[in-house]
């Protein structure tokens, strides 16, 4: 078939080179931006005499019957037609004439794509600051019940200090603020408007870029067309913000699955986010924790695959950034999924706090008290710290706990405890404690959950 593009051309591709150069498998996910893209410059065609009325209106017809046949799934795409914009541009040529062919005019596919590119993520990095929003309202919704329940706080995964595990939930919840800060901060950048930029030059015609992009709803142009048609910092500042985001759910995955492990047990996962094993009845695993967690590299994968693309390029367009959409469409589907998933996984989970009481009970993690407690009397905290060291060895040589020492043994240790200590050693003494701004104790942390739905009620 002839290409819209082929009037230079003698012979024609093989059909495997159509199929291996074409995106029209991949960048079909754009064919509302497109068109809606196309509506925009129509009108500015017409606003500006560029096109008459009359033609202007028969093409923001034909692309608004294009606009429906899209939502009902009936657009048939074509290898052969290469990307979304020439299948478009294709399918409207058929349903209103060859007047269809000016649309193209004062544009290029270059500001083309990537018009549509910028409109995409400016929704979807909007959903997906949507989604985390949810998230962080479940963990609101968790910490907000357990305030006062207590967990092993943990350094290289060794007992450290007891801490409200509403504490605990809470770090993930300004983890995820500085997420959706960094999205927000990042549409400053998507939103700026390439359309008009041409090929890589401007065009000759007497075009109003301002207008196309105030119809589209940017807040701003380009100020260089080399720059506009190659730019895709805005696609890697996604990636990159998506990466930290995956990271950082992938952290508390981790967290997950070792609490629903038979050697934590402190949480239980709802039925609907485990599943079970085809061999061995009794298994309950935390699968979609443990998916997500993998899912992290996908969107690591993007990132790093865009930026080599990328790196060494001249301007201006370059049919290697024809490979800055995959990642790009693969990111938004995985973070968005894994956002939804893990609303629903805070939210349902069964947090067993009889067990997680033992476990502050049944370790040494209330020992910083006890060299808190003499540095406080007088004593150099480095020589509280190794008193206190001693105290503990003497307790794990007798096989017992810091609280069911004798005072004898306190008092052998140093004279300055007295016998306030067993009281000072209670776990929630401990955390009540650390009252200190940010801290664990239980003050602070219930001034740390109105903030946190102060921001999610200003929303």
């Amino acid at each position: 078939m002839t290409k819209l593009w082929g009037g230079r051309f003698t012979k024609t591709a093989e059909e495997w080179v159509d199929a291996f150069g074409a995106s029209i498998g991949f960048d079909q996910a754009l064919v509302m931006e497109d068109i809606q893209g196309s509506i925009a410059h129509v009108t500015m065609l017409g606003k500006c005499g560029i096109l008459t009325s009359e033609e202007t209106e028969q093409i923001k017809a034909g692309l608004e019957t294009l606009k429906e046949k899209a939502k009902a799934g009936e657009l048939e795409f074509s290898v052969q037609n290469e990307d979304i914009h020439l299948n478009l541009e294709k399918f409207l040529i058929d349903e209103i004439g060859p007047v269809g062919g000016k649309l193209h005019t004062g544009r290029s596919r270059n500001d083309q794509v990537a018009t549509d590119m910028h409109l995409y993520l400016r929704n979807e990095t909007k959903n997906i600051m949507e989604a985390l929003r949810n998230v962080q309202q479940a963990l609101l919704n968790q910490a907000s019940n357990h305030v006062e329940t207590l967990i092993p706080g943990y350094t290289h995964l060794q007992r450290a200090q007891p801490v409200s595990f509403a504490h605990h939930l809470m770090a993930y919840f300004w983890m995820l603020e500085r997420d959706f800060g960094r999205f927000e901060d990042s549409l400053k950048r998507v939103n700026v408007s390439p359309l008009g930029a041409g090929a890589l030059a401007g065009t000759t015609f007497p075009i109003d870029r301002a207008y196309s992009a105030e119809l589209l709803g940017f807040d701003s142009i380009y100020e260089n067309s080399l720059d506009a048609v190659s730019d895709r910092d805005f696609i890697v500042e996604f990636l990159s913000a998506a990466s930290v985001t995956m990271m950082h759910l992938s952290r508390l995955c981790e967290e997950l699955i070792l609490w629903s492990s038979q050697e934590f047990q402190f949480i239980e996962m709802d039925d609907a986010f485990a599943t079970g094993s085809s061999i061995m009845p009794q298994k309950k695993n935390p699968d979609m924790a443990e998916l997500i967690r993998g899912k992290t590299g996908r969107v690591y994968g993007g990132l790093f695959s865009l930026l080599t693309t990328l790196k060494g390029l001249p301007l201006a367009y370059n049919k290697d950034m024809q490979e800055d959409k995959e990642g790009m469409f693969d990111a938004v589907h995985t973070v968005k999924g894994s956002l939804k998933i893990f609303a629903g996984m805070i939210d349902t989970m069964d947090v067993r706090t009889e067990v997680m009481e033992k476990a502050v009970h049944n370790d040494f993690s209330n020992a910083t008290e006890l060299a808190d407690y003499l540095a406080a009397k007088g004593l150099p905290f480095r020589d509280a710290h190794e008193v206190v060291g001693k105290l503990v060895l003497t307790a794990i040589n007798k096989g017992v706990f810091l609280l069911d020492l004798s005072y004898e043994d306190f008092q052998a240790a140093h004279p300055l405890f007295e016998q306030d200590i067993y009281e000072v050693l209670e776990p929630k003494t401990v955390v009540a404690r650390r009252n200190s701004a940010g801290g664990t104790g239980f003050e602070q942390v219930k001034i740390a959950l109105k903030k946190a739905a102060s921001i999610l009620e200003n929303e």
